[in-house]
């Protein structure tokens, strides 16, 4: 009898200890989470599950065309691409992304710059003066974001969100679960 109250005991220490593990992985270091919407499109579809890596910008800062997930309100995260790094201007003219004044080629929108007819443009021209916030340039600890659908993406171009703070950021999300034929890192 007293061994099975030890066989017990020893399950429900495992147990408590996998589910103290559990949650502290969650907490700290990676979350699921489901695209909503099409704003990421092409390289995200709605519903896609991603896995959300925390620990990233705890031993680094975002970089260019990292997908991150922040805090857009106090109840709801987006998922968008940063673009633009403390310090720098950030423009779109005739669909060129200019970073203080240098064009940048943005490999993951060229298939879908290739449908277009012509004189349509997949990014409509913005420069810093439209970003809301009054900032000639992205202030230290900010980045400028936008999602991958240009024409239908509530982003840092957005006056509801601007742009975002390093305390907005989840974290950088690249790694695809679901679909299961479209499991994988993602660019």
């Amino acid at each position: 009898m007293a061994r099975q109250k030890n066989e017990w005991l020893d399950w429900i220490k495992a147990l408590i200890i996998a589910g103290l593990l559990a949650f502290i992985v969650r907490m700290f270091f990676f979350a699921p989470i489901v695209v909503d919407g099409p704003s990421m499109m092409p390289t995200l579809l709605d519903e896609d599950h991603m896995i959300v890596n925390k620990f990233s910008y705890t031993i680094g800062e975002p970089e260019r065309f990292d997908i991150v997930v922040f805090h857009a309100t106090a109840n709801k995260d987006y998922i968008k691409r940063v673009i633009g790094l403390p310090g720098e201007t950030v423009a779109v003219k005739n669909d060129t992304l200019y970073i203080n004044d240098k064009p940048i080629d943005e490999p993951f929108l060229n298939e879908k710059k290739q449908q277009l007819v012509e004189n349509q443009r997949y990014t409509f021209d913005f420069t810093m003066e439209d970003i809301p916030g009054d900032n000639q340039r992205i202030p230290e600890d900010h980045v400028l974001v936008l999602g991958d659908n240009r024409g239908n993406s509530t982003d840092s171009r957005s006056q509801s969100l601007g742009l975002i703070s390093y305390d907005q950021i989840v974290g950088k999300t690249g790694l695809r679960y679901w679909p299961l034929n479209q499991i994988g890192i993602v660019n």
